[in-house]
């Protein structure tokens, strides 16, 4: 398993970071970073599954681990999804979290990864395009 940490300052309140990393709209937007087409179904309640899709409904799906709006969400994974089915996968402790603190400047927003070796360079590859969406579209879209 690999741990990874990517950070980046956004010029806008926690509040406003959280709703663009969550809304529909604004999360099929900065999730492009990962796959084209992107968007989740299920809520985000602690405790719920979520299913994370591309157009062609393949993706995984994860366990709302933690969810404390406007500060942190955490997800676990569970499987992976191809062509609609579930196929559980034996990850250990996959996960990926999403910690915003405020601070001076805005919000200082962090996302963690603790993912199997072979994900590590997609990740280290897409994950910083995908919050730098994310800040552009906190600081620019009204």
């Amino acid at each position: 398993m690999e741990s990874l940490s990517f950070e980046i300052e956004i010029n806008a309140t926690p509040e406003r970071v959280w709703d663009v990393l969550w809304s529909e709209i604004t999360y099929r937007q900065w999730t492009t970073a990962f796959t084209e087409g992107s968007f989740y179904q299920g809520t985000l309640e602690e405790g719920s599954i979520v299913k994370f899709f591309d157009p062609h409904e393949n993706g995984m799906y994860s366990r709302v681990e933690k969810n404390i709006p406007h500060q942190e969400m955490k997800f676990v994974h569970l499987g992976e999804i191809y062509e609609g089915i579930e196929v559980p996968q034996d990850w250990g402790d996959a996960s990926e979290s999403y910690l915003l603190e405020e601070n001076e400047d805005g919000t200082k927003l962090t996302g963690k990864i603790h993912t199997p070796t072979e994900f590590k360079e997609f990740f280290e590859e897409k994950f910083p395009k995908a919050l730098g969406i994310v800040k552009n579209l906190a600081e620019n879209q009204l």
